[in-house]
């Protein structure tokens, strides 16, 4: 794949994935309201109780979102070009 199609390949999947991050934030913000009646505790304030915290954190780690926004970007991807999707590369670090 040239590198060109590998660069409109990235800006493509960080598009989808920067524009799931920002619903997925709202969206998460809203049901937290919605169902305690509260705003979203702060986490890192001492002052938040720790299940309250431990709550939001575990509410914002929808990680299944992001791979659904890669997924949905890669299936799209491969429909608009008709090419294999660019494989990432990956990096180990060894100590």
């Amino acid at each position: 794949m040239s590198v060109t199609r590998n660069l409109m390949f990235n800006a493509y999947s960080g598009g989808i994935a920067a524009v799931t991050a920002v619903v997925a934030h709202k969206v998460v913000n809203s049901l937290w309201t919605m169902v305690t009646g509260e705003e979203p505790p702060q986490p890192n304030d001492p002052n938040t109780p720790p299940n309250k915290a431990f709550a939001w954190v575990l509410a914002n780690a929808i990680g299944i979102l992001g791979v659904a926004a890669n997924r949905f970007a890669a299936s799209r991807w491969t429909a608009f070009s008709g090419e294999e999707l660019p494989h990432a590369r990956s990096v180990s670090l060894k100590l």
